[in-house]
């Protein structure tokens, strides 16, 4: 591995830590980083590249195309972590660490890879000088903390997360003291925001509505039950 491909693996550590921010960026590396003769497979959108869970024995390199990480339940991303956009290597940590997948990864377009060994992408780590490697291993160490720190709070039901996040965006509404709020982003992108798929955040809305907490459409949602929305987020 060059020294171009060493800084491009520490930006993408730096950038990967978006996730305990909802929110992960693209991250570009250079085309150069890659010395693979492995050849490029296209896959289609809605190809799960990754299971949570999986012992790793190959590291995937997304050339091009996005890819959708958190966790994946009956056929849906249940819960979104965020995106990335290659290229990209996707969940080197894991295999650097020698751990399981800590996310789910799956192909939000079509996408463009390379599926390189395990014991490859290694041994390109183990040419850089000692204190890169060491650099290298524990920025991977705390990009897994971070993954796992945002899976976790992934535990907390969705219904709650959407009650807590209408309830800190709140404003009153008129001189009576009622509450609403202007969705003043697409619902994917509060979606996102919230860790859900944009489907499961359209369903606790509708879910939120037949039980008179909320009513409303369109981008007002006014707030009748405040109260009973803070029981539901501390729930």
């Amino acid at each position: 591995m060059t020294d171009a491909g060493f800084w491009a693996l520490l930006l993408t550590w730096v950038k990967s830590k978006a996730p305990a921010l909802w929110h992960i960026q693209a991250i570009m590396l250079a085309s150069s980083v890659l010395q693979s003769s492995e050849p490029v497979v296209t896959l289609a959108a809605g190809t799960v590249l990754l299971h949570r869970g999986d012992a790793v024995n190959c590291i995937l390199h997304i050339q091009s195309g996005r890819v959708l990480l958190g966790v994946w339940s009956q056929g849906q991303m249940e819960h979104q972590l965020g995106s990335v956009q290659g290229p990209f290597w996707l969940e080197a940590a894991a295999g650097l660490l020698g751990q399981a997948h800590a996310v789910d990864a799956v192909a939000e377009t079509a996408v463009e890879l390379q599926y390189v060994p395990l014991a490859d992408f290694v041994s390109q780590v183990q040419t850089l000088p000692k204190a890169s490697q060491s650099l290298l291993m524990d920025m991977a160490r705390s990009q897994r903390q971070q993954t796992e720190l945002a899976v976790s709070r992934l535990a907390k039901d969705a219904d709650a997360r959407c009650a807590e996040w209408l309830l800190r965006h709140a404003q009153p509404a008129n001189e009576a003291g009622s509450l609403a709020v202007t969705l003043h982003e697409r619902k994917r992108f509060i979606a996102a925001q919230l860790g859900i798929a944009p489907e499961t955040f359209s369903r606790v809305l509708r879910h939120l509505r037949e039980r008179q907490l909320i009513s409303g459409g369109g981008r007002v949602l006014d707030l009748l039950n405040p109260e009973g929305l803070r029981q539901l987020a501390d729930a």
